[in-house]
């Protein structure tokens, strides 16, 4: 149970209320307490007792110690932290305190804030040929990429009305060789669509396309076995469970049709994922294999990225597995798919932080390199680096790797088979931080920019380890 504390959970509480789109004299009614003790509740006037975390688990068929856990609170705080570090922000003297009050007092004013500053990035990155005629609707410059990540995130990457007839179909089509061939026999006898194999040439810049008018769907040939398994569960999944992808995606208002298509696609690569990896039977297997990566690779013939892909999705009320966070990086250091855990504090617009060892991976091609990591705000995950092949080499001179990174609370890592021979009671911990420019680390050597909002402390017959030293406070 949760520990004995006062647990102010105003911000939670209201986004739970949001998103079930209840007011809050039904969410009282539901909880059996008055309007005016949830008013006080939300405001943090009055703490959440056990009782009320067992009415609203039951009520709302919640996880009480994901809901109630420390740090989570902060996480809009700590976005907040980051745009608040623009150098167009740097006269206000903005304190830390005073974000953590706004995300924590009114989460609906930080996320608006947020996407007020998103857009400006995104139109500071459209070129412009200096005239103000035709100007973008403000709604509209949000990438589609954007809108997207933050939806799946908001969803805690879990679908669950996906999950239920992907775990039926993919049960059913089990097969202990392979799940293509079974695939492949779905989409033929069910939905008279013909799967081939053809060579690249003849596709263009695609790897794979569905001919609506022939129903024949092509796969290159260039395509990896694990992608082009992978890709006849995407086509069955893009025919089989349109119905559900297109109320998903109805419910979810997606703000233009970039991001309606982006949002279809990205529910269909995730159905792909749950039908090669139903989630009962997934589930047992990560228990069985100590969730190595490696040996769910091999029962489920599937790769790196998307078993570790799928090993974010497990969110199942009452069946949940070790809550993994992941993130893909290529070797200039570019972000091309993030999943945030609960609590891992990723900087939104900005890179990673160069003492965690996910560049590392690329001097250590194929090989799994694990490390505890600590955030500043005493945080302990437990990581793994690996690098992971593109489907299709994208040239004779390109290596083609990227790099994932793939971590969990550090009190998850005896579940882990990589965490075996490993002292986690008292294991070497590399401090990290997010972006240098919200960084509070002050003796930092690897630190690439000055921290926003602080005084610098450089002293011309002195020089420090850390290139920019500044006050603490």
């Amino acid at each position: 149970m949760v520990a004995q504390r006062k647990l102010f959970l105003g911000a939670r509480l209201k986004r739970l209320r949001r998103d079930r789109e209840l007011q809050q004299s039904a969410m009282a009614a539901e909880l059996g307490i008055s309007p005016s003790y949830l008013n006080h509740l939300e405001r943090n006037q009055r703490p959440v007792t056990a009782g009320i975390l067992l009415r609203l688990a039951e009520a709302f068929d919640i996880d009480i110690k994901a809901f109630a856990a420390e740090g989570r609170e902060s996480a809009g705080a700590e976005q907040l932290g980051e745009i608040f570090s623009d150098r167009m922000f740097a006269d206000l003297g903005i304190t830390r305190y005073e974000l953590v009050e706004l995300a924590g007092n009114a989460p609906a004013v930080a996320d608006g804030v947020a996407r007020l500053y998103t857009a400006l990035r995104e139109l500071q990155r459209r070129p412009t040929n200096g005239s103000d005629h035709d100007a973008p609707d403000p709604r509209a410059l949000i990438t589609p990429e954007t809108w997207v990540r933050d939806y799946i995130q908001e969803s805690d990457n879990h679908f669950p009305e996906l999950e239920e007839c992907a775990e039926t179909l993919g049960v059913a089509m089990a097969d202990a060789l392979s799940i293509a061939e079974p695939l492949r026999r779905r989409l033929k006898e069910a939905w008279g669509i013909t799967a081939r194999v053809v060579p690249q040439s003849a596709l263009g810049g695609a790897t794979q396309q569905y001919d609506p008018e022939r129903r024949v769907f092509e796969l290159s040939s260039l395509l990896r076995s694990e992608n082009r398994t992978f890709g006849l569960a995407y086509q069955l999944a893009m025919i089989e469970f349109r119905d559900v992808i297109e109320r998903i995606v109805g419910a979810a208002s997606p703000p233009d049709q970039g991001s309606r298509h982006l949002l279809h696609m990205s529910l269909a690569n995730y159905a792909a994922g749950a039908i090669i990896m139903p989630y009962g039977r997934f589930l047992a297997s990560t228990a069985e294999h100590r969730y190595s990566i490696d040996r769910l690779c091999g029962e489920y013939g599937a790769n790196v990225e998307q078993v570790a892909h799928r090993l974010t999705t497990l969110g199942r009320a009452g069946a949940r597995g070790v809550p993994f966070f992941m993130i893909r990086v290529d070797a200039a250091g570019n972000i091309s798919k993030r999943y945030a855990g609960n609590r891992f504090p990723f900087s939104r617009f900005g890179g990673t932080c160069p003492r965690w060892n996910l560049h590392a991976a690329f001097q250590n091609a194929g090989k799994a390199i694990s490390q505890v990591i600590e955030t500043p705000d005493a945080q302990r995950f437990f990581t793994i680096s690996r690098t992971i092949e593109r489907p299709i080499r994208p040239d004779l001179q390109s290596d083609g790797l990227l790099a994932i990174g793939l971590g969990c609370e550090l009190k998850y890592a005896e579940r882990l088979h990589c965490a075996e021979g490993i002292d986690l009671a008292n294991p070497p911990i590399t401090p990290i931080g997010p972006a240098c420019a919200i960084c509070p680390r002050i003796h930092c050597p690897q630190r690439a920019t000055a921290p926003a909002g602080r005084m610098l402390a450089v002293e011309e017959n002195r020089k420090t380890i850390s290139p920019y030293p500044f006050l603490p406070g």
